[in-house]
């Protein structure tokens, strides 16, 4: 690879996207720049309904090259009015592809990346999905689209609750395999607290000195 990406061909591509997407029924796009202190980064920030979210995930990655789930933020607020759970995926778009065998060798994929165009530019998306008031939040799962929401869906159930129809093999991943069915420590009715490990506290020069919150909920 050769060249930088130019700034103004990663927002172009951006605002195309957005476009696009949005004439999905239920989704609402736009482009958020960001700063790195040295170059503009444009993210383009969908926000999609429960129902078009899975149409919105094939189209990402079957028409616009969308190929890595590097995370998803689930979201409890109980005293929110227009929400009361909230999924965040966060994809990237590389453009790495798998190089082609020319007899068994492996061929080098040399690409200039200054002149990157279209589909091929490189782009950071964010999808939100807001849930109303329920006691069973639930989105289409999107494990069998991208390798990486796999673990990414465990764990936003396994801390938030919030489940993925369809996701084959969900389980505990963080906590315990014999945590209660239910308790979910980021769902904000559970009141967590130190259970007294005072020792967690103890400073590396042996003053056992504590914070001054060592003693409350958290």
């Amino acid at each position: 690879m050769s060249g930088v990406v130019s700034e103004q061909a990663q927002i172009s591509a951006a605002e195309d996207l957005v476009k696009d997407i949005e004439a999905i029924e239920g989704v609402i796009s736009s482009v958020d720049q960001r700063s790195n202190g040295t170059q503009i980064r444009p993210v383009v920030k969908i926000v999609a309904s429960p129902e078009s979210w899975r149409g919105v995930a094939e189209s990402l990655y079957s028409d616009y090259g969308v190929d890595y789930c590097s995370m998803i933020t689930g979201i409890h607020w109980p005293d929110s009015q227009d929400k009361k759970w909230e999924v965040i995926y966060h994809f990237l778009r590389t453009g790495v592809k798998n190089p082609p065998q020319s007899d068994g060798v492996v061929q080098p994929i040399i690409t200039n990346n200054s002149e990157l165009t279209g589909s091929d530019v490189p782009l950071e998306i964010e999808v939100t999905i807001h849930l109303g008031d329920t006691r069973e939040p639930s989105v289409s799962s999107v494990q069998d689209i991208w390798v990486g929401a796999d673990w990414n869906e465990k764990e936003t159930w396994d801390l938030v609750g919030i489940d993925f129809e369809g996701h084959e093999g969900m389980r505990r991943v963080l906590q315990p395999h014999e945590t209660p069915k239910g308790y979910h420590p980021l769902q904000k009715q559970h009141k967590l607290r130190y259970h007294n490990f005072q020792e967690m506290y103890d400073d590396a020069q042996g003053f056992k000195r504590k914070p001054v919150d060592s003693e409350r909920v958290k």
